[in-house]
Parts: C-alpha cells; structure tokens; sequence
C-alpha cells in the first residue's frame, strides 16, 4: 500500500482516557480516528479498554493530551496514526494492532435548523 507519509497527521492532540495516563497507566489498547475538532486536534481517540460506560459518559475522563510522549512510551501507535478519519484499532495483550471493522464510532450531534425562507434568517448585526 502505497500512502504519503503524514498525509492525515495535522494538529498533535487526542483525546486520551484519564486511565491511560499518570503513574498507573493502562497501556492504549483500543484507539480510533474521528473528524478533528478544531486545528491542534489529530482526532485520534485513545482508551485502555477498561472504561466503564460511567466513565465514558464523563467527559472529563477524556483528557487532551499530545501524541508524542505516548509514541514515545509505545511506538507501535505511530504506524496507526495516519490512518483516515474512520479508522479503528484494537489489540489484546501480547498480541499486534488488528483493524476493527463492527464499531461505530461515537459523534457529537449537532442541532442545525435549515431553512430557505428569507423571513427565517437572522439579521445581520452591521448595517
């Protein structure tokens, strides 16, 4: 497979689970690729595999934090990490990345009113 090297690499932040990170760190054993949420954010998701759907519910357990020292802790995650938006990654213990192809990956709902009615656009704020 022929691939351009860092072709999907912008920004250097995921979202890391708080149990993957500090002292006690679980090794990332289950990672995927969402759309970016703002310019530093690779989209990259990182879990141990031990979070409790409690503990996913809590926002604050998803830490932002820099890809470089967890490549550097394990390098196994830089060959993954240019994978497209879409992409989802898992391996047991002792064992290689395998792709996954049954998860579907969790997004934000936005509430976005369309209309094509002049009389339902906001005015503008200049005038």
């Amino acid at each position: 497979m022929n691939k351009s090297p860092r072709q999907t690499r912008h920004g250097n932040m995921a979202r890391v689970s708080k149990l993957a990170l500090g002292e006690q760190a679980l090794p990332v054993r289950f990672m995927y690729k969402t759309v970016p949420e703002h310019a530093n954010d690779t989209g990259w998701r990182l879990f141990t595999g031990y979070e409790t759907d409690e503990f996913l519910a809590d926002f604050d357990n998803l830490e932002p934090f820099p890809l470089e020292p967890l490549v550097a802790k394990d390098a196994s995650l830089d060959a993954l990490l240019d994978n497209n938006a879409g992409s989802v990654w898992e391996r047991l213990p002792g064992q290689e990345w395998q792709p996954v192809h049954d998860f579907e990956i969790p997004y934000e709902e936005v509430d976005v009113e369309v209309s094509n009615d002049p009389d339902n656009l906001l005015q503008p704020i200049w005038k």
